[in-house]
């Protein structure tokens, strides 16, 4: 049977209580009696001295007369709070006891008064005639201070005893009230603590904070939680990273976010207690990122702000391979406008009744595409990189530019080193770029000269044209964000890409100046290269 945390939490609380009461009982149980003890010896030993030096008392001793020493000593034992008290003489014959008179005559019992008769005082616990008792006795001296009698008041250890058991029950009653009413704090406090923990047992609890640590350290978004004070509450792994941060969480926590992130409006505290944002454009130290915030709220109390940022950077690398997809789907879509206005005009003449135009339009339309389609399928094994080829001469014939493929093509396997999709936004790139040159020189426009061929070391990839050239001014720095020549479109992005993707490959990339005009554009990636941990190629066989 599972016990809720609320029920444990409330034994416990009545466990720990009871035991603590029940040690604080005996504890005071003890204490208490030892201190009446001492008290009640005390005041024991008081009136044996007082009584014993009362001369009256001395001489009824001396002429060892009961009868008067009775008459005197019962007036006192009448005001005197004592179990009993006796007067014996220096024989150690009792001559008066306070309770039980009959016994005037017979021997002081407990062996005790030997020290009393040399003229001591004592006090001790001895059994006696009535039973166990504290007494004190004391010595009664004659005139000439020669020890003729003994007085003892005593106290029962039973009488004693009752008075502490009294005291203790009383303090018992006190405690149990007490614990009934902890018993009752004990509960409410605990349905307290159940309500602030949402009703979550104390694993659960502990269940979703390793949930919550694994979340943030899988989140490849930077992530950084702030108290309402602006300090560090949780920071995840992507955040020290792209920010920079060598140091561990555990030693960023606590501290100021401005001591992290250089102080800028976006954690200004007015406009962060205003309102949230999303993807707003701001600088953390010396990152671009799209950030957002959000403010956390706890029973309409402000309890701090949650802030995730991104890299502007890799949405745009992002951004841009999208566009590469984009363009791919457009090249299909063009093929297939293509196809469907040869199938209409061929309709058209069938229709007609031409049907030897019919078959001469056929030959014309599907030499070349026929051609063009079987020199591919036949050098490249990827289904993808023949549609993105047969779509980009389509596109390129809608331009009025020609691509030639070079015969010595040849791609028959994937690289390890190179995901299909990386492959496709290289040669995707250098094909648009190729092509926009060419459109943008002088007419007429020459064919764009590709060579893809992959040999036993190595992938080599080749786009020569005889466009518009690149520009000197450009040259050191084209493979750089935003340097640009084109006037419409990705700018800076493409070649960024290229660069960027034969780098991770190991491969190296060779510009040259063609003749008369143009550039070539030479790409080396090696074919035994680290296999990519994101592997993706869909290959025929």
């Amino acid at each position: 049977m599972k016990v809720s945390f609320q029920f444990k939490l409330f034994i416990s609380l009545v466990a720990f209580f009871s035991v603590l009461f029940a040690l604080l009982g005996v504890y005071y149980y003890i204490d208490a009696s030892h201190q009446l003890y001492q008290e009640m010896s005390t005041r024991a030993k008081i009136q044996a001295e007082e009584i014993a030096l009362m001369p009256d008392l001395r001489q009824q001793v001396i002429e060892e007369d009961p009868q008067s020493l009775t008459s005197f000593m019962q007036k006192i034992a009448a005001r005197s709070d004592a179990s009993f008290i006796v007067i014996g003489n220096a024989q150690g014959v009792h001559l008066f006891h306070s309770v039980h008179p009959e016994w005037v005559g017979t021997r002081l019992v407990g062996g005790d008064n030997q020290a009393v008769l040399e003229g001591k005082s004592i006090t001790t616990i001895r059994k006696g005639g009535l039973g166990v008792s504290l007494r004190s006795k004391a010595p009664i001296f004659d005139p000439s201070g020669r020890v003729v009698g003994i007085v003892s008041v005593g106290y029962l250890t039973s009488y004693l005893d009752s008075i502490t058991l009294t005291k203790v029950i009383n303090i018992f009653i006190a405690a149990v009230l007490l614990l009934i009413a902890l018993f009752i704090f004990s509960w409410y406090f605990t349905r307290s603590i159940k309500k602030q923990i949402f009703s979550l047992e104390p694993r659960e609890i502990g269940l979703l904070v390793r949930q919550q640590k694994a979340m943030m350290e899988s989140i490849y978004e930077g992530v950084i939680v702030i108290d309402r004070h602006r300090r560090i509450e949780v920071i995840n792994h992507a955040a020290r990273s792209l920010l920079g941060l060598s140091q561990p969480a555990r030693l960023l926590r606590g501290q100021s976010i401005d001591s992290v992130i250089a102080p800028q409006p976006f954690f200004a505290s007015g406009e962060m207690l205003e309102n949230d944002t999303h993807d707003e454009l701001c600088r953390f130290n010396q990152l671009t990122v799209l950030a957002s915030r959000v403010r956390i709220m706890l029973e309409e109390s402000l309890q701090g702000w949650v802030i995730t940022f991104r890299d502007r950077d890799e949405i745009n690398s992002l951004s841009a391979q999208l566009s590469q997809v984009k363009r791919y789907v457009d090249n299909l879509r063009i093929m297939r406008h293509e196809q469907l206005n040869r199938m209409t005009t061929l309709s058209g003449l069938l229709h007609m009744g031409h049907y030897d135009e019919a078959i001469r339009y056929i030959q014309a339309q599907s030499e070349h595409a026929q051609e063009l389609l079987d020199f591919i399928s036949s050098r490249f094994s990827s289904p993808t990189l023949c549609g993105l080829l047969l779509g980009k001469a389509a596109r390129a014939r809608e331009k009025g530019v020609a691509l030639s493929f070079d015969p010595a093509c040849q791609l028959d396997r994937p690289l390890p080193s190179l995901m299909e999709s990386e492959l496709i936004s290289i040669i995707g790139n250098l094909l648009d770029n190729a092509i926009e040159a060419t459109q943008r020189a002088e007419l007429p426009h020459e064919p764009v000269e590709v060579l893809i061929q992959l040999n036993a070391r190595e992938l080599m990839i080749e786009v020569a044209d005889r466009g518009i050239g690149i520009d000197p001014a450009i040259r050191d720095h084209i493979f750089e964000r935003g340097i640009t020549t084109k006037t419409r479109g990705d700018h800076g992005i493409g070649l960024y890409l290229i660069e960027h993707y034969v780098t991770q490959a190991g491969g190296t990339i060779e510009v040259a100046d063609n003749s008369p005009r143009g550039a070539i554009f030479t790409l080396f990636i090696p074919a035994d290269g680290p296999v990519h941990s994101r592997h993706e190629a869909n290959y025929a066989s």
